[in-house]
This record gives C-alpha cells, sequence and structure tokens, in this order.
C-alpha cells in the first residue's frame, strides 16, 4: 500500500517548499518538511465531509486504522472506484481533487516559505518593490567608488551615496535580514580594500601614482559589484514569484 505522500501533486509540493525555504537551516527546514508531511497524510486520511464543512481535525478518522479500506473517502465522486488496478489504499484511491483541496488549505509553498523564513529571521518576510527603486538602491550601492574619481569633491560625494544606498537598503523590502547584513559588509567594503590596495601598489612601484590609485580604486570596486548583482538576482525571483502567485 503506497502512502499518500507519494501522490504527485504531493510531492511536488513539499520539494516547492523544501525549495523555496534553502536558506533556512537544514535542521529547521526538515522540521518544517516534517510538520507538513504529517499534517498532509493526516488531512488526507481524515474525512472529507467533516474537511470541507468545518476544516480539517488534527488526525485520521476513528476506525480507519484498524479498517483501511473502509475509509470515510470511499464514496467521494473524485476517488476512483477499486478494481484490477487498485489496490484499496490510500494513495491509491486518494483522488486528484480531494488532494488539492488539502493542499489549498494547508497554503501555497510561497506562503508557508514566506512564514518560515521571517519567523527564522524575526522580521518581516520580503515583499517585492518596484525595478525603479530597486535599481536606484543597487545604483547607490556601487557609486561610491566611481564618485571618489571626481577631483575635490569625490570623496565627500562617495560617502553621501554609501550612506544613501545603506538607508535604502535597509528600508527596502525585497530583502531579508541575512542579505542586508551582507550587502552592509560589500557597501562599505572600499573603505578597507581601498587603503589596503593603494598601500601594496605603492610598496611594488615604489610610491603611489594616480594611475596605481585608479587601480586600487577598481579593484576594490569588485566586492559592491557582486554585492548588487546578488541583490539584484533575489530582488528579480521575489518579483517573479510575486507575479507568478497574482497569475493563479
Amino acid at each position: 500500500m503506497s502512502s499518500p505522500l507519494s501522490h504527485p501533486l504531493v510531492r511536488t509540493f513539499l520539494s516547492s517548499v523544501e525549495r523555496r525555504t534553502a536558506a533556512l537551516p537544514a535542521v529547521r527546514r526538515e522540521e518544517l518538511l516534517e510538520d507538513l508531511r504529517e499534517e498532509i497524510a493526516a488531512a488526507l486520511a481524515d474525512d472529507p465531509a467533516q474537511n470541507l464543512a468545518g476544516g480539517f481535525t488534527e488526525g485520521p478518522a476513528e476506525g480507519f486504522a484498524e479498517h483501511p479500506t473502509e475509509h470515510p473517502a470511499d464514496h467521494l465522486t473524485d476517488r476512483p472506484a477499486e478494481g484490477p488496478g487498485t489496490d484499496g489504499g490510500a494513495a491509491v484511491g486518494v483522488g486528484e481533487g480531494r488532494v488539492r483541496r488539502v493542499l489549498d488549505w494547508i497554503g501555497t509553498p510561497e506562503e508557508i516559505a514566506a512564514d518560515a523564513l521571517a519567523e527564522e529571521s524575526g522580521s518581516l518576510p520580503p515583499e517585492p518593490e518596484n525595478v525603479g527603486g530597486t535599481w536606484l538602491t543597487l545604483g547607490l550601492a556601487v557609486l561610491p567608488v566611481p564618485l571618489c574619481l571626481v577631483p575635490g569633491v569625490g570623496i565627500p560625494l562617495g560617502l553621501v551615496a554609501a550612506l544613501g544606498a545603506l538607508v535604502r537598503l535597509w528600508r527596502s523590502a525585497p530583502w531579508v535580514r541575512r542579505e542586508k547584513r551582507q550587502a552592509t559588509l560589500f557597501v562599505l567594503s572600499p573603505l578597507v580594500t581601498v587603503p589596503v590596495l593603494a598601500a601594496a601598489l605603492s610598496l611594488a612601484f615604489d610610491g603611489i601614482s594616480a594611475a596605481a590609485f585608479v587601480a586600487s580604486l577598481l579593484m576594490a570596486l569588485t566586492l559592491p559589484v557582486i554585492g548588487a548583482a546578488r541583490l539584484a538576482r533575489s530582488a528579480a525571483r521575489l518579483r517573479e514569484r510575486a507575479g507568478q502567485g497574482a497569475g493563479r
């Protein structure tokens, strides 16, 4: 007898939740998946008439454990009749319509993952924002280093741009706290990398030159660009998921 969890819709549902919660610690993610498995199995074993009328109960219908072939769902219209191609088991007898109702009641993978991530981070779940707002934040994040090349006012302008990037970053919705912490390190990294690179180049070439200073700035730009690219991908994935959810 196959398990109800072997139904293709259930496997797809659990796989989607697992992918969307990849940021969770492995132990926490497995606990979440195990809770979902137990909840789905209990709901599929419960009385469907009761499910539709007043919500699912926490366990299987009474008597089902003793008489598995006399499940209350035997007379559901979306349950295929027993015959040569069935064994009367729960997984074989559960119709697709009933499985969909159970999964809809539990929630979408997006909702479950968002709640789990919010609980883990202790913050609100990320929300999509317009593309223009995201690119403004990312542009400010990479501007400080190029602005340092502006004669006279470059360094003050770079510091203002960095401050603006951090303010927008921490007030923006598309990223979780972990991503914001990492991005903050990337934005501020030139404060360390530029002096270090400039000192290394000055030692290598017996003194710092304009060309060596520009080279150190370009090399220091690598980390902010990497951080901005990661944030851009994360925001794009969030917008894509939001679009898919709205299209359902």
